[in-house]
């Protein structure tokens, strides 16, 4: 630390930095200062340095030049999916505290790498999963801890875009993110269903890919992101996978960049327990500040709903802003700061990366994965 502050790196200065690590890394000020700035591409970094950075602020192409650093405490990885193993493994290695942007790996091998050099390192390790921090996903989650939807014994992870396919960046590219929407917006959809369940331990999972979509160029049309290229569309368009847990519990997660289907679903759940149920309807796909959470049950003998109002606060968290990235990166610097544990667990996030990695494999082999 140095003037009472967390001295930060970030390494990976494209979309995900811009939109949500630097603004939020800078409105947390009073906790840290953005001191290193690194990307393949030099420009991007010294573009991030100059609007976020400290006046010293280091830039580089290389991330061993941010491990070399002794002054660095914290990193922030913000690379393609598959290069999040090397650079948080290394960061380790270096003494650094780590947040990574989701998923946690490309890979159940490149998780498990990232899992045992954290636990050598003493360091706190969290991935960014801000949908936890929504309104909505906040009361639903205090809700389920009080045990008012009794046992969730079926669930449904939503992540469904109707025609919203990322042309931008390296989202098509197979290599460099490990596959398509399962992978980019499924992984917060099954992250908020587990979350939501407290339950971790997987049985077996099947799945079904597919490439129906991505390379017909009439399929483009009407995409809210502009047409994609269908001669560079390397991944799937959708991904469907059914989860069993060891107590019985099943839980179907649906994920789509492009599909024909009506209703958009984006980061949502649905949860059926003993005493209750619970729907998310719209999830990311509401505009900021609404909110369509419905919980269902029985009330004196009648079907009942109970929704929550727009003018709802986080439930966990005292002052600050309501946007969830802001929250996420709060309680992370606080974390540190005050030797806790940050909210979004590295064990939780280990198990989404196993499950979406093996919903690949299933759809591959043809056949049931068995945890």
């Amino acid at each position: 630390m140095k003037n009472g502050k967390l001295q930060v790196a970030v390494i990976g200065c494209g979309g995900i930095a811009n939109q949500k690590h630097f603004p939020t890394l800078k409105s947390q000020a009073d906790k840290c200062e953005i001191v290193a700035f690194c990307d393949i591409i030099h420009e991007r970094a010294e573009k991030g340095a100059k609007e976020y950075g400290t006046a010293d602020a280091k830039v580089c192409e290389d991330y061993r030049e941010v491990m070399n650093d002794t002054e660095i405490d914290v990193v922030h990885v913000c690379t393609p999916n598959v290069a999040h193993c090397p650079i948080t493994v290394a960061a380790f290695e270096a003494g650094k505290h780590v947040m990574c942007e989701k998923p946690m790996a490309a890979t159940t091998e490149d998780a498990q790498k990232m899992m045992e050099a954290w636990k050598k390192s003493g360091k706190k390790f969290t991935i960014g999963y801000q949908n936890r921090f929504r309104n909505d996903t906040q009361m639903l989650h205090e809700a389920c801890t009080a045990g008012d939807l009794g046992e969730i014994y079926f669930a449904k992870a939503h992540a469904i875009r109707r025609r919203a396919v990322p042309t931008w960046g390296v989202f098509p590219d197979k290599a460099k993110q490990g596959g398509g929407p399962l992978i980019d917006i499924g992984t917060h959809a099954l992250d908020i269903t587990l979350w939501m369940m407290d339950n971790y331990e997987v049985e077996s999972v099947t799945g079904s890919v597919y490439e129906k979509l991505g390379h017909l160029e009439e399929a483009t049309k009407g995409n809210m992101f502009g047409a994609w290229d269908p001669k560079t569309f390397e991944v799937e368009d959708s991904a469907f996978g059914f989860v069993k847990m060891k107590n019985g519990a099943t839980i179907f997660l649906e994920a789509a960049w492009a599909i024909n289907m009506k209703e958009s679903r984006e980061a949502a759940t649905t949860l059926c327990g003993t005493k209750a149920g619970a729907e998310i309807i719209g999830g990311m796909s509401k505009a900021e500040g609404e909110y369509d959470l419905i919980i269902n049950k029985t009330s004196h003998g009648r079907l009942t709903e109970e929704t929550l109002s727009a003018g709802g606060t986080i439930a966990f968290f005292e002052g600050g802003s309501d946007k969830p990235e802001e929250v996420e990166c709060k309680q992370w610097l606080e974390a540190i700061l005050n030797d806790k544990e940050p909210l979004v667990k590295p064990e939780q996030a280990f198990v989404v990366t196993k499950i979406l990695d093996n919903i690949y494999k299933s759809a591959a082999e043809g056949k049931e994965i068995k945890f």
